[in-house]
């Protein structure tokens, strides 16, 4: 059967007695366009929201900025996600003699076309002649001979000398995977918002629909074509699913987008004369006090196994001690013998709000986390940047600045005249302002996720900075939060490799 055969098959069986092969025998069998039929009646008629959700695919879409991608990306809700990295992909080679960058319509039709191609590849170009000298430093100053790896028949850690020939093939495959991961981490930051990537996308039809929605409703060109070939190319595969996106009820909903936006926006230039701090922050922005924080967990985690009213219970929490609140959280965290213990539901009922300033680059990757909800601001070339500390090292801090200031010097020109197109020139180093606002639950994956040793130096900083406001604002419950890693990373893709290589060893690859 059909995606829409099936999804209507699941609807209906909901509303019957009978088994799911007795409805598809007595109601589906025979009748190729049931299905079809019966999302019709029920998203048009009754618009039944939720039923589009019992239909999914999958799509690639390739080539598209890092702007158009993280548009897509928004859409938290539904879809999953799977992007082309930064990090294990290098991005200095060229296709039909060109460097892999949008050349975006509005901007080739106008007079800044040759400024915009000009900066564009003098980005790419900088990330080429740097990436050797870069990666030749990052091998040297994390030399192999100094680094412990795995015996294979000790188990031991030793030091490189002392391994085996075959051992040591592995561990200075090892290194050098991850040397190229940590020098290719160091320059992302000069590749232009411009630069083509390709997601890959799972979700359901309810949330395509959504996305194809706001893409058609996007000022931006490229966005607007990727939501008209989305819709075509899901109407082969589940097209009931996406059907209303393209009619009437799409239409209203765009029109709706964009009346919000022009209004918000008006407002918002007129009370807003300034980019106001330049440079990375972080700013624990709002959150409730450590006593009603405290409160609200304990209360949450005693009702669920309670027989008693919510507030019955509040009251109860409410007489305990200080101490003896704490100490329930400490014990719990206890408990957690890995990040991926997840700590109880009860985290969720205490949310904290962070203002963020941090390099697009770094953004992208928090940009991932589901769970919260993000604002975030046009993308520009006024908050300042910095150059990473490897790239110094390696003798290429004169050449990444450069390459910031011819940047930032067409971002003006082009935000004077087209101020969302301008989004494209910026290098991923620029720094970037959002907000995002998260629950306890959720901060705590976050800030242990991202603070691993494997991530990348930018988030690893964001996230542990968030760790330490957390623990500020409440130091009896940021105890949950126990895997979190502040310590300095040097090849953090090492220890990860070194996993990767013995198991590809040891199945015989």
């Amino acid at each position: 059967p059909s995606q829409a055969d099936r999804g209507a098959l699941m609807s209906r069986y909901s509303r019957t007695s009978k088994s799911m092969r007795r409805v598809f025998l007595d109601e589906f069998a025979g009748d190729a366009s049931r299905g079809e039929k019966f999302y019709e009646r029920v998203l048009g008629e009754y618009g039944d929201d939720s039923v589009a959700e019992l239909g999914g695919a999958q799509v690639s879409i390739e080539g598209i900025s890092n702007i158009a991608v993280k548009k897509i990306q928004d859409r938290r809700i539904g879809l999953s996600f799977l992007e082309k990295s930064t990090r294990y992909v290098r991005w200095d080679t060229k296709e039909d003699g060109k460097y892999r960058f949008l050349r975006e319509p509005h901007i080739i039709e106008s007079s800044f076309a040759d400024e915009y191609e000009d900066a564009c590849n003098a980005s790419f170009e900088a990330y080429s002649d740097l990436l050797e000298p870069v990666l030749d430093h990052v091998e040297h100053s994390n030399p192999i001979d100094e680094m412990k790896f795995r015996n294979s028949e000790t188990g031991k850690e030793v030091k490189f000398g002392r391994l085996g020939t075959v051992d040591a093939r592995a561990a200075q495959a090892a290194h050098h995977r991850a040397s190229v991961a940590k020098a290719l981490d160091l320059l992302r930051g000069l590749l232009p918002a411009s630069t083509l990537t390709n997601v890959g996308i799972t979700g359901n039809g309810r949330a395509f629909e959504y996305l194809i929605t706001i893409l058609c409703s996007s000022k931006l060109d490229e966005e607007y074509s990727i939501g008209k070939q989305l819709y075509s190319e899901l109407g082969h595969v589940i097209g009931p699913f996406v059907k209303r996106s393209g009619g009437p009820h799409g239409r209203a909903t765009r029109a709706y987008l964009e009346s919000t936006a022009k209004k918000c926006r008006a407002r918002a230039q007129r009370v807003s004369t300034t980019s106001g701090h330049k440079g990375a922050r972080i700013v624990l922005a709002s959150y409730p006090s450590e006593l009603s924080a405290l409160d609200s967990v304990v209360t949450a985690l005693l009702y669920e196994h309670s027989q008693e009213p919510y507030l019955q219970v509040r009251k109860r929490v409410r007489a305990m001690t200080r101490a003896s609140k704490a100490r329930m959280i400490s014990e719990l965290a206890a408990l957690r013998g890995n990040r991926r213990h997840r700590p109880p539901r009860a985290f969720e009922v205490v949310e904290y709000s962070f203002d963020v300033t941090s390099s697009f680059g770094a953004f992208r990757d928090l940009h991932r986390h589901r769970l919260l909800t993000m604002h975030r601001q046009l993308l520009t070339a006024r908050l300042g940047y910095s150059v990473p500390h490897g790239v110094i090292e390696a003798g290429g801090e004169k050449r990444f600045r450069e390459c910031m200031r011819d940047t930032k010097s067409v971002y003006e020109r082009l935000y004077a005249k087209m101020p969302e197109q301008a989004q494209y020139v910026v290098n991923l180093a620029f720094n970037y302002r959002y907000m995002m606002r998260m629950n306890l639950r959720e901060a705590t994956h976050l800030i242990e996720l991202r603070t691993t040793q494997q991530g990348h130096d930018e988030y690893r900083g964001v996230a542990g900075r968030m760790h330490e406001l957390v623990q500020a604002a409440h130091p009896a419950l940021s105890r949950i939060i126990k895997f979190a890693d502040p310590r300095a990373a040097q090849l953090g893709r090492l220890e990860a490799e070194k996993r990767g290589e013995y198991k590809r060893r040891a199945a015989g690859r």
